[in-house]
């Protein structure tokens, strides 16, 4: 079993709540928030949990928010290695309306970082990356952090002898794509990022496959997923491509489906399996999340349930 680290630059705590209908101008009552301790690499550690493994999740913390994230991290039993940062973390809100079913989605900015809680990010991430560990950066990036971070944090976790996933977008993917001097094992996103960095519409998986067999040549990662939505996942090495389909479930709320993806294909990879079977296992992670609430992710029983489900497609 290798061991697995998560990093949150950008946590947040995750209210999730609902009002009868969402509408400008008025008071909207809503119900008594839920809240969760949340943000990409959280999320992921906390879906490893759920499925029965662990991860420790190195997390930047700070004020009265951050003190309470810590708090809810050891009430759900994540180990967590705090680094500091500026100001106050944020927060994010989830309000569902009962009246359309819409769920609306209110993320607030992290506070501004400086160069040197950059550097301290850097140093403690690879300080303890595990040697022939996985080691998953996953969120949003707060202001400040240099958009080359991702290729900084590549290199150092590297030389600490450890595997870095990356699930990321927007411009801090795309310095991924232009400056890839130090490629991660594997980068993950989904398929409305592929094709604006492709720069056409990806039709099909066979569209999507062919385009990150493009990126891999280019040298951008080792191995590279983009997320089709219902469709599946498309997975792909130097060996060749596969979709990964995901299995049919009501839809209760998308919140969390990607984290997910990427915690049970972790989770697989450090228990042994295959990198195809670990998308399988991703694919039906991201089925099970969508079918909970808000920001309660995937559960470990439902995500064995739908495995069968999930089929393995040679591209």
């Amino acid at each position: 079993m290798h061991e697995i680290l998560t990093i949150t630059l950008n946590p947040a705590l995750d209210m999730n709540t609902e009002a009868e209908k969402v509408v400008p101008d008025v008071k909207l009552r809503c119900t008594e928030p839920k809240v969760d301790p949340g943000g990409g690499g959280i999320n992921v550690a906390r879906a490893i949990r759920h499925m029965g493994g662990h991860a420790t999740a190195v997390v930047a913390i700070a004020g009265h928010n951050g003190n309470r994230l810590l708090e809810l991290l050891m009430d759900q039993g994540i180990p967590t290695m705090p680094i500091p940062s500026p100001g106050e973390t944020r927060a994010s809100v989830v309000v569902n309306c009962k009246e359309t079913g819409q769920q609306y989605r209110f993320m607030l900015p992290g506070p501004p970082w400086q160069e040197d809680h950059v550097q301290k990010a850097i140093r403690t991430t690879a300080a303890h990356a595990p040697k022939d560990g996985l080691v998953i950066l996953s969120g949003s990036q707060p202001p400040g952090v240099p958009l080359d971070f991702e290729e900084h944090l590549s290199a150092a976790i590297m030389e600490a002898g450890a595997r870095l996933i990356v699930d990321t977008s927007g411009p801090a993917l795309r310095q991924i794509v232009e400056d890839h001097r130090s490629p991660p094992f594997l980068l993950r996103s989904d398929d409305e990022e592929a094709e604006g960095l492709a720069g056409r519409k990806l039709e099909t998986p066979a569209d999507t496959a062919a385009f990150s067999r493009e990126l891999i040549e280019k040298g951008v990662a080792e191995n590279i997923i983009f997320a089709r939505g219902g469709e599946g996942s498309v997975l792909t090495t130097k060996e060749g491509s596969w979709l990964a389909t995901a299995p049919k479930v009501q839809v209760i709320s998308k919140v969390g489906a990607g984290d997910s993806y990427v915690g049970a294909f972790t989770l697989a990879l450090a228990r042994g399996n295959t990198i195809q079977e670990a998308a399988r296992w991703g694919a039906s992670a991201a089925a099970a999340a969508v079918a909970t609430p808000a920001t309660e992710l995937c559960r470990g029983e439902d995500v064995e349930r739908l495995l069968p489900q999930s089929k393995l497609i040679e591209l």
